[in-house]
């Protein structure tokens, strides 16, 4: 039997609910969202003459929901009009509505009872053959479906979507012995391919394996600051970012989170398990619950682990004292030295001071604890480095900071400490090179990997290296300090552009790191800046522009993969680009008027192409409104919400292929290529725009003027403003000039440079150096 997935129904419209419909519906999956029908009219209902029967009354759920998702604020759509695929009812009056359901989806309480009498009933409404899961992280899914029929056990089993659902990569699938294989392949394929999930497959044990790990290595931590008598703010800088975690650390994502929660899922494992000492492993000390207790939730309650008293003044929880108390962040001696390594993990594991002892102690019990679950929680150890990667944002999952920290060391001090190692380890380290993972292939086989093995370099510098991916495509990998444009990146676009008139058949452009680029190289042109060169910042602009204008007129296509930030010159590279495949989370946009300057790589010429593209006709009139929404946002610094907001901006053209897997973004770029290249393709023909000048640059002007008066804008943004206006209406251009490319990138880089000898703007560069945000001076 052939499975797919065209609609789904959603039982349970809470948060997660929720963010799973939505999900669901912007990837073009019909939703049916169903919740349980409220017990009592509120007073307010009972006065818009709602009764029991009111289906608004019985929908409430289902309702509020659907707002829920509408609502912006929660980016659980990533566009709007996708809300139109989801469709409310209630679980009494509705479930006829999941009969036609590819895929039904139980999202209830985390209660056995309550999840079995939900299948019962989806027993009765759902078709044969139609899939059926749970979304539970913590009930056993054995249990719920142990006395169904055999055919529901054969199209059931679990998936763990972690939240929110639109941005947490994870989805642990846990599959049944009654499970059929093709149920299996339909969902995996889904979640990977058409959600952008990351699969890892756990078996029926208590919280699986993202929240089993994280769990217990937060229990951990708390053990060991009482045992070394650390405070809070200490702890958290050494399980933060020297340990591949977030800034937030253990402390500071429990407030996130919400203290209650953090508990509550440690909670899950304790009440699941029958072994004491697996109990203990996961019981949090008295002075946390006493903190649950007394409301300090965490940051939905304004106090927890912290108080913030203001944007520059914080307070922690002392333990001992039972009172808060002042603190000034301190980095300690041993984290300093381990960021300023070569190897940061190996660097704070191993050393004499007390915090180096207390991430031994918590990396040894998180390495054994791994291991040890094994094939306990899955049979692949890998899974469990994906599941903290992907659920947790961990840099490094346990066996690849065992790897770091050198598998033989480790294991001989563990001995010496008298602690056992599963045999398996010793067994896998002996076969495969006193290693975990192969050092040229790394964690996952399945999509091209950008290292020497897998993508040989043809040419490469300090901050770019061009490969060979295969079937006769290069790929340009940025890796300068986030990705930003630099001399040498531009050096290694130009040798690209130049190995294009060789046997190659086309050029991606793609990388895998947090940012597919931050924009230009803000240093170099501070120095310059500050030394007066105007004559090497317009060489510079001069560069940029040319090396953009050849990938733009490459004999072979070029297409970019961006994701995440693509901003500035990173956005300029993607639009000279012949197309691009980006992922669905894309911050693309012209951010330099927050450094005060102007779009000079061709940013506004291309901006200004596209709108006439998208104006659709050769005229003043339709050419306005649609340059006035490109101007708008590169004199705000707009940034796409996503790859859909970035294609409604402009910044990509409609017939963009939009990527959910960010693992396969260089992958299916390099399909583009081979398709483009196979169809015979040639670049495009130099051609002419129409400028609206001194009439469109009226109304630009007049605009500017309202925004200063309306508080919108300071003198300064009205002086770039103007500027940008200028470039876009072909300065002094009359209305209904036709230009050529080279004489908008001639305006660009005038205003560039006379922006560079502005003490505004030198204050705006200066500080965002020196503060990662903007100046609006």
């Amino acid at each position: 039997m052939s499975y797919y997935v065209q609609k789904a129904a959603v039982l349970g419209a809470g948060v997660m609910g929720s963010g799973i419909a939505g999900l669901l519906a912007s990837v073009g999956i019909r939703v049916v969202l169903l919740d349980v029908v409220p017990n009592e009219l509120t007073e307010e209902e009972k006065g818009k003459g709602l009764t029991k029967e009111s289906p608004q009354f019985r929908n409430k759920f289902a309702i509020a929901a659907l707002e829920r998702i509408l609502n912006p604020k929660t980016m659980m759509l990533y566009k709007k009009e996708s809300a139109a695929l989801i469709n409310t009812g209630n679980m009494t009056d509705n479930m006829d509505m999941i009969s036609d359901c590819d895929w039904i989806i139980e999202v209830v309480v985390e209660r056995l009872d309550i999840k079995k009498q939900v299948m019962k009933e989806v027993e009765k409404h759902r078709r044969p053959g139609s899939i059926v899961s749970t979304n539970t992280s913590g009930v056993s899914i054995r249990e719920i479906t142990k006395d169904m029929p055999k055919e529901f056990r054969q199209h059931f089993l679990g998936t763990h979507f972690f939240n929110p659902p639109r941005f947490m990569r994870l989805f642990e699938m846990i599959v049944l012995e009654d499970t059929l294989p093709e149920v299996k392949e339909c969902i995996v394929n889904l979640a990977r391919n058409t959600l952008g999930k990351g699969v890892v497959f756990a078996k029926d044990t208590p919280n699986f394996i993202g929240n089993r790990i994280a769990s217990m290595s937060s229990a951990e931590v708390l053990r060991l600051m009482i045992r070394y008598d650390f405070t809070i703010p200490l702890v958290d800088q050494l399980t933060g970012e020297v340990m591949g975690k977030a800034k937030s650390a253990t402390f500071g994502t429990a407030d996130l989170v919400g203290i209650d929660v953090f508990t509550n899922v440690a909670g899950n494992v304790i009440n699941s398990m029958d072994d004491p000492k697996e109990k203990e492993l996961f019981t949090h000390p008295g002075f946390v619950h006493e903190l649950v207790k007394a409301g300090a939730l965490g940051n939905k309650t304004k106090h927890g682990f912290y108080k913030r008293i203001s944007k520059k003044e914080s307070m922690y929880w002392d333990y001992k004292e039972k009172e808060y108390k002042p603190y000034l962040p301190t980095v300690p001696e041993a984290v300093k030295k381990a960021l300023a390594s070569d190897n940061k993990f190996a660097a704070i594991v191993y050393g004499e001071a007390p915090e180096n002892k207390f991430i031994w102690d918590h990396t040894k019990a998180l390495l054994l604890y791994s291991s040890a679950k094994v094939p306990e929680i899955t049979e692949d150890f890998k899974m469990i480095d994906k599941a903290m990667k992907w659920g947790y944002n961990w840099e490094k999952g346990p066996f690849q900071i065992w790897d770091a920290i050198d598998p033989q060391r480790s294991i001989a001090r563990m001995k010496d400490e008298g602690e056992s190692v599963p045999a398996w380890v010793e067994q896998h380290l002996k076969d495969n090179g006193g290693c975990f993972y192969n050092k040229d292939t790394g964690i996952d086989f399945a999509y091209i990997n950008l290292s020497n093995q897998g993508a040989p370099p043809v040419a490469a510098n300090e901050d770019a290296t061009l490969r060979d991916i295969g079937d006769g495509v290069l790929c340009l990998e940025f890796h300068s300090k986030g990705n930003s444009i630099s001399d040498k990146t531009m050096e290694m676009l130009r040798t690209a552009t130049e190995e294009l008139k060789k046997d190659w058949i086309g050029l991606v452009i793609g990388n895998r790191s947090k940012n597919f680029s931050a924009g230009a190289n803000l240093v170099g042109i501070a120095t310059l800046a500050k030394e007066r060169k105007w004559d090497s910042i317009s060489e510079h602009v001069k560069v940029l522009q040319s090396v953009n204008m050849a990938l733009k007129y490459a004999p072979k296509p070029v297409v970019a993969a961006p994701y995440g930030m693509t901003v500035g010159g990173g956005a300029e590279c993607v639009l000279h680009s012949s197309y691009a495949v980006p992922h669905a989370e894309l911050y693309m946009g012209l951010v330099e008027v927050g450094v005060g300057l102007v779009p000079s790589g061709g940013g506004c010429k291309e901006c200004l192409l596209r709108s006439a593209e998208r104006a659709g006709g050769a005229t003043s009139k339709s050419l306005l409104p649609v340059l006035r929404s490109a101007w708008r946002g590169i004199v705000t610094g707009s940034v796409s919400a996503n790859a859909f907001d970035a294609v409604d901006k402009g910044f990509l053209r409609q017939e963009t292929r939009i990527i959910l897997n960010p693992d396969a973004l260089i992958d299916e770029a390099k399909k583009s290529v081979i398709e483009l290249a196979s169809k015979g393709y040639l670049p495009p023909k130099p051609s002419k725009v129409l400028l609206l000048g001194d009439y469109g640059r009226a109304v630009f002007f007049s605009e500017i003027e309202g925004m200063r008066g309306g508080g919108y804008m300071s003198e300064y943004d009205m002086h770039i403003a103007k500027k940008i206006a200028f470039i876009l209406t072909g300065g002094n251009a009359v209305n209904g000039t036709l230009a050529d490319e080279q004489y908008i990138l001639d305006l660009e880089r005038e205003a560039f440079v006379s922006l560079c000898g502005e003490e505004k703007t030198q204050e705006r560069i200066e500080y965002m150096l020196n503060n990662g945000k903007p100046l609006r001076n």
